[in-house]
């Protein structure tokens, strides 16, 4: 079962370096590429539906675009749900559950909401509380669900960052079955977050981040990119069209 297989993948000695998707084509080459499991960037998705990140695009259009990706790959996929596409405990169950029917294996799930465009960071006792009764929902269901817990203190710059995540991961491990920590760089931060628990952790692709061997000697089980390969080539696609404007040319296309 592939849900089998992304737990295996997750704990195996190699980092599990997870490819970010965001639609059918950039499934099929990563997957092509020997990657041996995906997961999808809500910020690459969302922008290239035209939306900004942070919960604009509806549940429903993200759906769609999983269920697109999903028919069309062989590997085990995970799928980014922000913060779960409802305030109520019992819809964001209901969404995990839509995504589970269509053979998606893991979700992302963070502990801070984009309200009025501002993100805050939840309570860990409130965060905590949703990942217990999403894993109760889900066990009441009989559905096997990777939960990969993203805590954001680092992503959003906080005071005293290491401290709060460490607290947050003892307080989430006993619902979650992998804690991410976007945006962490320091080497010795990460030694510190991987000695915390015996989840694995993910980290994302950063500048300075230390590469896959060093990392992995850190303790770190699973690297991922975001969002940053999509916004390469939206930057390349822009830079192509401004060059062909300004020569009056098609040739740097070629």
């Amino acid at each position: 079962m592939k849900i089998d297989e992304f737990r295996k993948l997750n704990q195996d000695n190699q980092i599990l370096h997870i490819g970010n998707v965001w639609d059918i084509n950039s499934a099929l080459i990563l997957q092509r590429n020997g990657y041996k499991a995906l997961g999808t960037s809500s910020a690459a998705i969302a922008s290239s539906l035209g939306y900004e990140d942070g919960e604009q695009m509806s549940f429903d259009e993200l759906f769609q675009i999983c269920k697109q990706i999903i028919s069309k790959i062989n590997v085990p996929l995970s799928v980014d749900i922000e913060a779960g596409y409802s305030r109520d405990v019992k819809q964001i169950i209901k969404n995990i559950i839509a995504l589970h029917d269509i053979g998606v294996v893991g979700i992302n799930i963070e502990d801070s909401v984009v309200q009025n465009s501002k993100r805050e960071i939840e309570p860990k006792e409130k965060f905590a509380k949703l990942l217990e009764d999403i894993k109760i929902g889900l066990k009441e269901k009989n559905i096997d669900m990777f939960i990969n817990a993203r805590t954001d203190n680092f992503i959003m710059g906080l005071d005293n960052p290491l401290q709060d995540t460490i607290k947050r991961i003892k307080s989430y491990e006993p619902y979650a079955d992998g804690i991410f920590v976007p945006c962490i760089v320091d080497i010795e931060d990460i030694k510190e977050v991987a000695k915390a628990t015996t989840l694995p952790i993910n980290v994302m692709a950063m500048p300075g981040l230390a590469s896959f061997d060093i990392l992995q000697k850190a303790g770190i089980k699973r690297a991922s990119r975001g969002p940053f390969v999509y916004n390469g080539l939206v930057k390349y696609f822009e830079n192509i069209i401004k060059t062909v404007r300004k020569d009056n040319s098609f040739e740097s296309i070629f």
